[in-house]
């Protein structure tokens, strides 16, 4: 079974998302859900992204699958949203859209004949953090509003939340095969070495960690703020990579993304991790393997990337955009002991104890 989910994970990243011109997007829509507007596409990596505009300015996202995605993981993908619209109604996460018949989801046929999936989502208003100055507060914002979003998911269970993904650290030694997809002699040398980091000194310990639903995706490009207010946050979007794994990893997934735009690489990390540990706190061997994941996270954006980016040229731009960032973080953090890296990375971690224990 691991097998075959392994190679439903491949398939995701290895069948061209879907095409549809933009009237027959607006067909469907129409067709669908009796809504009619303009389209426009929005960027995705597995699947074909629009947003519809009606007339009087009320947005949606229209999102039809790729072909490999199972119905399962689409239907997984829909209950979370749903659980947290009951569970936490204040967090801004889109809303699901049902067909004129009721359904959370239907089916539309595309060029070559295949059958897939299509749903429609609210369209959440704001700008894309990465369009905004970092500072510390807005980092602080986004750690402490990922520890509610992850709180608000701690009890949702779904059949499918453990599909495999390869994006996902915790089982990162699966992708030693993409080591094939790295030309350069010293970027390989790097990469096995934090390879061999993580299965020497992580995966041991993944057993020991408490597991749930996560977002695994939460990053500059998926959260939105206010744009007279860049630490309001108004949405998180993009559910598209959510599974069942290491809370960890959630953590140290979303801290990757705050290591450029400050001189101290682990300052913007420091600063997140602080305020997600202030509302959801890291146990001790948690915050043992945090930075180690972190890294494991540039690891394998730096893999897949350049596989997908040999594999689809056409999509080669969305594709590496976070590629220069994750060799930049592997080479600041190679000459760093791993325990140099987590007392960076915790340095507000440490303090929040020192206040509650001092």
């Amino acid at each position: 079974m691991m097998a075959e989910n392994r190679a439903i994970a491949a398939a995701a990243l290895s069948t061209a998302a879907p095409a549809l011109a933009p009237e027959q997007v607006a067909a469907v829509v129409s067709r669908l859900y009796g809504v009619h507007g303009s389209v426009k596409a929005l960027a995705g990596e597995r699947d074909q992204n629009c947003c519809i505009e009606t007339t009087d300015g009320t947005r949606y996202v229209v999102k039809i699958s790729n072909p490999s995605e199972s119905v399962s993981v689409v239907d997984f993908q829909i209950a979370a949203l749903e659980h947290i619209a009951r569970v936490s109604p204040d967090l801004p996460v889109p809303r699901v859209v049902r067909t004129l018949g009721g359904r959370t989801r239907d089916t539309v046929i595309l060029a070559d004949g295949v059958q897939t999936t299509v749903r429609m989502l609210t369209y959440l208003d704001g700008i894309q953090i990465r369009e905004t100055p970092r500072t510390a507060a807005q980092r602080r914002a986004m750690g402490a509003f990922l520890a509610r979003l992850n709180l608000a998911l701690c009890d949702f269970s779904h059949p499918s939340a453990t599909h495999d993904l390869l994006w996902n650290v915790s089982a990162a030694h699966r992708l030693t095969a993409k080591f094939d997809s790295i030309d350069d002699a010293a970027r390989r040398a790097l990469v096995e070495s934090f390879m061999k980091r993580f299965t020497d000194h992580v995966l041991p310990h993944l057993a020991s960690v408490r597991a749930q639903v996560i977002h695994n995706d939460y990053h500059l490009y998926n959260v939105l703020v206010a744009p007279d207010d860049h630490e309001r946050i108004l949405g998180i979007i993009d559910f598209g990579d959510m599974l069942h794994a290491p809370l960890v990893g959630e953590v140290g997934t979303a801290a990757a993304f705050h290591m450029t735009g400050n001189a101290d690489p682990f300052e913007g990390p420091a600063q997140f991790v602080g305020a997600y540990h202030a509302i959801l706190p890291l146990t001790d061997v948690e915050q043992e393997i945090v930075a180690d994941l972190m890294a494991t996270r540039h690891l394998i954006t730096a893999l897949i990337s350049e596989w997908r980016a040999k594999r689809y040229p056409e999509n080669r731009a969305y594709i590496m955009r976070h590629n220069p960032a994750a060799w930049e973080a592997l080479s600041q953090m190679a000459d760093l002991s791993r325990n140099e890296m987590r007392d960076r990375l915790l340095a507000e971690v440490r303090d929040v104890r020192e206040v509650h224990h001092g």
